[in-house]
């Protein structure tokens, strides 16, 4: 039974991120994202509900557009994988529970914001408010007390305060402002996680700048923007599924 429920949540998160996929891509261009015919990307011809279903209709077609014969982006099924295994992840660590249901949500969300920020450098007000609600009664729900909870809160205002810092002395150059509320909601969704959440997001971030500047040419002065929500997302995620802490390393060797 357990495997069975684990299935059906994976393929819920598969489905879930196709949509989120169709949303951030219509999001802010006036078209409708619950009405209208998905389109291939490549011709502009409808595509058959065939065509549609998640992870399967990629691997079905090798990879190509049935209408056209175009090379279809990988971001689509690895996005529903993505999804679909933090759901699983989700349902491992929570069981059926009210909290359960919070976290599918704030992941959906957190996608939607990642996706969006990978593409336009950017994080939209109405999917950040959004998280951060969905965040907040996600953490409330796994806080042992209303103190705890609080704790969180207060942590979570505090790696938020040190992400606006940065900000402003950097006059926005080392990161955007939108990211201190996104991490805000970040903390919020891990609870005690959070610091060492904090600590894994500059150290993926650290590694994949330092492939980044690997693979510039010799001598490349221009500078590159890469967005923070990702490595956010990933070390607060990485925190709370593994329960990692960095911070026994630095105990011990003290």
């Amino acid at each position: 039974m357990p495997l069975l429920v684990t299935m059906v949540f994976f393929a819920l998160g598969a489905v879930i991120a196709s949509f989120i996929g169709v949303l951030v891509a219509r999001l802010n261009t006036g078209q409708g994202f619950l009405t209208g015919r998905s389109r291939c990307d490549a011709c502009n011809a409808q595509l058959p509900p065939s065509a549609l279903v998640p992870i399967f209709s990629y691997l079905l077609e090798r990879g190509k557009a049935r209408c056209c014969g175009a090379f279809l982006s990988l971001s689509a099924p690895l996005t529903e994988i993505l999804l679909g295994g933090l759901f699983s992840l989700s349902y491992a660590q929570l069981g059926l529970s009210a909290a359960l249901f919070g976290m599918f949500f704030s992941l959906s969300l957190l996608l939607a914001l990642v996706l969006y920020d990978l593409a336009h450098q950017i994080l939209p007000s109405v999917l950040l408010i959004l998280f951060i609600t969905a965040s907040a009664i996600t953490g409330f729900l796994l806080a042992p007390s209303f103190f705890a909870f609080l704790n969180t809160v207060i942590i979570a205002f505090l790696i938020a305060l040190s992400l606006a810092l940065i900000h402003f002395i950097s006059r926005g150059r080392a990161m955007g402002f939108a990211d201190a509320p996104f991490v805000f909601g970040l903390a919020l969704l891990v609870g005690p996680a959070a610091l060492p959440g904090f600590v894994f997001s500059f150290w993926i971030g650290a590694v994949i700048g330092l492939l980044i500047l690997a693979k510039r040419p010799r001598g490349s002065r221009i500078g590159v923007e890469v967005p923070f929500a990702p490595f956010l997302a990933a070390g607060f995620l990485l925190a709370y599924f593994t329960q990692w802490n960095p911070f026994i390393f630095v105990a011990v060797m003290s």
